[in-house]
């Protein structure tokens, strides 16, 4: 099982931006990040010097957007959607893309569905609930 460091996780997304800004040639996964990095120039600073990304505090206590982590759930969404597990999260995230009119606007809820079904895992110390993910996911694509 692939178990990345915080700091593997941070090196990863900034050695995206920068191959990606150099016209270097990207891994798959490379290209899938810098496909979510373009769609978040707001994180262009952070991603361009990875020693401060390296040292950087995101706790909630700062308020701040930790770009990450953000870009990690874009990530992992995107491959849950492309081979469709849990069952059905494509049909619910194309139903939210549609309505919504946007498939980043669509990751973006979903990744409040996500945080969700970890939140309740952590307190019930139960496994994550798939089904429940998806059941918030459809919700949303049928407001």
């Amino acid at each position: 099982m692939f178990n990345p460091s915080q700091q593997d996780v941070r090196r990863f997304f900034c050695d995206a931006f920068r191959k990606h800004r150099a016209n270097d040639i990207l891994t798959p996964l490379e290209a899938i990040a810098r496909d979510w990095i373009v769609q978040h120039p707001e994180y262009d600073k952070q991603l361009a010097d990875v020693e401060a990304a390296l040292a950087a505090d995101y706790s909630v206590d700062r308020g701040q957007t930790n770009p990450f982590l953000h870009l990690s759930m874009h990530l992992s969404i995107a491959e849950q959607i492309s081979i469709d597990q849990p069952p059905g999260i494509r049909a619910a995230f194309l139903a939210l893309a549609q309505r919504l009119q946007s498939e980043h606007e669509a990751h973006h809820q979903i990744m409040e569905c996500l945080g969700e079904m970890v939140w309740h895992a952590q307190r019930s110390g139960l496994p994550p609930d798939g089904a429940a993910y998806i059941d918030c996911i459809r919700r949303r694509a049928s407001v």
